[in-house]
């Protein structure tokens, strides 16, 4: 018997907790909304919603749509009923209920308006109103005419709500539905004020030979409206848009590639030319709201810090020679800091990296981070190089100076220009980049020069020199300009 009854009682339990387990897999939101966000401050939303429908012509109100909505790319559809159920008219009403909007509506009749008056008192005015644009301006009964500042205004009373003002946006369809009863319908649609940015944070070793990488997507909402429990996608790459917004076919969104692993909850995957994140569960997204999830982490991958001294004018392809002695003479003696990795698999990180902010940050010794430099970077395919001049080096020192400029024939110009770089370091020896620009003329040669040097483009040759510790080390090069008669 207490075998039995102890049977019971395990049953019992199990069932109550098969209850529980399913009254929690049965409360687990379902998204109705789906809201796809470009990073050029634009956004397409999927919004289903069950109306019940008569047949014939029908007036639905579909609300909470976005405030920043281009009324021009909306598309309804009826899952329920594709072919029976269609717009006849669509009507998008923004007219919100506000203090101005009331008083633009009530012209000509009569309302009640409280003030502060300069005693301290309140003074109620009642009468027709003529204007609200500006001050308030009221025809008592007696027939004297008060203008009224907003700026002391306590109360304005209205007799009643007027018909047409709404509270939220609105879009306002006439439906012909041939069935009778629920339906399912979505509605798309563009919108303005929904963009995302990635922000990179990289932490960079003592040694600066590998740094950790940390992305986060950064959500801004000002569209007008908040999505509850959405499905989030985020589109990296610069979609071309035109000035005057269009028709989108988003049909074409469910087109997408195998997807590859997730990292932190996010899926990347390729979506035509462009890369596609998806957040792996159901995002709320509140208006004026900044939301963050990380999408992308690295650690250990490999880096490099170096040096460029840059002091010459670059070549900006001029239609004739530039015979000015003191043109280009730039007076830049910085000596900037670079920071370089790859995001190639080889690396350690092996992702592709939207455009964004970058930071870095380096371990001083007692342990904590210290900023050393942010910038920006364009979107960085996996397997592309990462060049982020990050500031200026405090202790290195360049000079770009002309020794000697001669005007060889009514054709020829020869120049010679020495480079001074000088290292303040106490004990460590730099190597620093020298990139040189020939911005004269297109044709040139080097006549001579007292370090190696290789070409990097058509107008650009680059010298790469170690400079110990306390030393100065001077470059000087002369170039040869020509050009036909």
């Amino acid at each position: 018997m207490k075998r039995l009854v102890g049977l019971f009682i395990v049953g019992i339990v199990l069932l109550a907790i098969s209850i529980i387990v399913g009254a929690q897999e049965g409360t687990a939101p379902e998204s109705n909304v789906s809201v796809t966000v470009y990073n050029q401050g634009t956004a397409l939303i999927q919004d289903r919603r069950t109306f019940t429908l008569q047949q014939g012509v029908n007036t639905v109100d579909f609300t909470d749509v976005a405030s920043s909505i281009d009324a021009t790319s909306v598309s309804f559809t009826s899952l329920t009923d594709p072919i029976g159920t269609y717009v006849l008219e669509q009507n998008y009403i923004y007219d919100l209920v506000g203090t101005s909007a009331l008083l633009q509506r009530y012209i000509d009749q009569t309302i009640e308006v409280t003030v502060m008056a300069l005693s301290g008192e309140n003074q109620v005015f009642r009468g027709q109103l003529l204007s609200g644009s500006g001050d308030i301006i009221l025809r008592e009964e007696s027939g004297q005419v008060v203008a009224i500042s907003y700026g002391t205004v306590v109360n304005i009373r209205f007799p009643e709500l007027p018909e047409g003002l709404i509270t939220r946006p609105t879009l306002r369809w006439l439906l012909y539905s041939g069935l009778v009863g629920d339906q399912e319908v979505e509605l798309t649609y563009l919108t303005y004020g929904l963009n995302w940015t990635a922000d990179y944070i990289l932490l960079l070793n003592t040694d600066n030979t590998a740094l950790d990488l940390n992305g986060w997507v950064t959500l801004t909402n000002t569209s007008g409206t908040s999505y509850q429990n959405a499905q989030l996608k985020l589109i990296a790459g610069d979609v071309n848009r035109l000035p005057e917004t269009v028709q989108y076919d988003y049909a074409v969104m469910e087109q997408a590639a195998a997807p590859t692993a997730a990292v932190g909850g996010v899926e990347q995957r390729q979506f035509s030319e462009y890369q596609l994140y998806e957040v792996e569960r159901l995002v709320t997204i509140n208006n004026n709201e900044t939301k963050q999830v990380e999408f992308v982490t690295g650690t250990g991958i490999a880096a490099t810090q170096y040096f460029v001294y840059e002091g010459s004018q670059p070549f900006w392809g001029y239609y004739s020679p530039i015979m000015d002695q003191y043109y280009g003479q730039t007076g830049v003696t910085d000596v900037q800091i670079y920071l370089e990795f790859s995001t190639g698999e080889e690396s350690g990180l092996g992702r592709d990296l939207p455009a964004g902010r970058v930071r870095v940050y380096q371990e001083d010794i007692d342990g904590s981070a210290l900023l050393i430099g942010e910038n920006t970077i364009d979107h960085t395919p996996e397997g592309e190089d990462v060049n982020l001049y990050i500031g200026n080096a405090f202790d290195l020192v360049g000079e770009h100076n002309q020794k000697d400029f001669q005007l060889v024939s009514s054709t020829v110009l020869q120049e010679t220009y020495e480079i001074l770089l000088r290292n303040r370091k106490d004990d460590q020896t730099v190597e620093i980049r020298v990139p040189e620009h020939l911005f004269r003329w297109s044709n040139w040669q080097i006549l001579n020069s007292t370090y190696p040097y290789t070409q990097l483009d058509a107008s650009t040759i680059e010298f790469r020199v170690q400079v110990e510790p306390g030393q100065e080390v001077a470059i000087s090069y002369t170039v040869q300009y020509s050009w036909p008669r």
